[in-house]
């Protein structure tokens, strides 16, 4: 145990860098706070501490008082105050652009034809900043990444039709909240997506951070995950999916094809995946799709199965998901 006289050493981790302090035992909390807030940026009401032993203490209290003893590993989370400024300033924009939404809301509606043309209000309902961690390697790629998601044809006319705007599309570092998948920051003023494997070699699929960034955007307007929620987001789901198989196409609109042996929605479109190609499908273990079968029946089964799986991946990424509010 450290006498009052001797000095107490931790060492602070944030975003990958190491910073020793040495401090006397009657330091007060607030003290390290302002240090850590002279190493990293970060501001004291933004920083969250992480050790083993944490107390909850007010700020005058000592840091032995809170549970920090000599040798202690502390690792520092939170963001710095330029990315407090950018978000700050997202969030008045989002401000200016709900005022000017609730004065338009209040005029006459206004019949808009289509003409394969975005409007210039559909400039509205995008991604205003994009911003990749520059801390981390390669933050060019994890750019190219959220310029692809941001610029996808299908999140585009999801965000259009329903009228979504985020200010700040950024990442997630793999050691920040690794709990989460994604967040979304006050019902869109950021969405924060993990793009990175957990051991920071290599990028994860398209394909699945982009069905994390339909979840997210479902939190724009609902933030529990209740039936309201699931409902939103599973529409969004199937409209991403309607939208790729209309464009593929080459149609312009997302009107079911005719025929029987034609998927009529995406999940079914998902679900021939498992089917073409040869072999019988399980369907959760209590059947398979037999030539015998009628086309609907065969249509039937892979959809329930399909259902299914898509509802357990949705259960697992609820569970790695996040909203934040101030």
């Amino acid at each position: 145990m450290s006498s009052n006289n001797e000095e107490i050493t931790i060492t602070v981790s944030h975003r990958g860098t190491t910073h020793p302090l040495s401090l006397l035992p009657d330091s007060t909390l607030a003290y390290l706070q302002a240090r850590l807030e002279e190493l990293t940026s970060v501001p004291p009401l933004n920083q969250k501490l992480l050790y083993k032993g944490k107390k909850t203490v007010p700020e005058d209290a000592t840091i032995v008082d809170a549970g920090l003893k000599d040798g202690a590993k502390v690792q520092l989370i939170g963001p710095t105050a330029e990315e407090l400024g950018g978000l700050k300033a997202a969030e008045s924009e989002h401000q200016r652009r709900e005022r000017i939404l609730r004065e338009r809301a209040q005029k006459a509606p206004v019949k808009v034809r289509s003409t394969g043309r975005a409007s210039p209000s559909d400039a509205r309902y995008t991604f205003h900043r994009i911003e990749p961690l520059p801390h981390l390697p390669n933050p060019e790629s994890a750019r190219d990444l959220l310029t692809r998601l941001a610029n996808d044809p299908a999140i585009r006319h999801v965000m259009h039709k329903h009228q979504f705007s985020v200010g700040l599309l950024t990442e997630l570092a793999p050691h920040e909240q690794p709990h989460l998948l994604g967040l979304n920051v006050n019902a869109g003023q950021a969405i924060k997506l993990r793009l990175r494997t957990d051991r920071y070699d290599g990028f994860r699929t398209y394909k699945e951070v982009r069905r994390v960034l339909c979840h997210e955007l479902t939190h724009n307007v609902w933030g529990d995950h209740d039936n309201n929620f699931k409902e939103l987001n599973s529409l969004l789901n199937k409209e991403v999916a309607e939208f790729e198989r209309a464009q593929a196409a080459g149609t312009h609109h997302l009107a079911g094809a005719s025929g029987l042996d034609s998927p009529h929605s995406a999940l079914e479109a998902e679900a021939q995946e498992y089917v073409l190609g040869g072999g019988a499908y399980t369907l959760g273990g209590t059947g398979t799709s037999t030539p015998a079968d009628s086309p609907e029946e065969r249509r039937r089964k892979v959809l329930e199965a399909t259902m299914r799986r898509l509802q357990r991946e949705e259960e697992e990424l609820e569970e790695r998901c996040g909203t934040a509010g101030q």
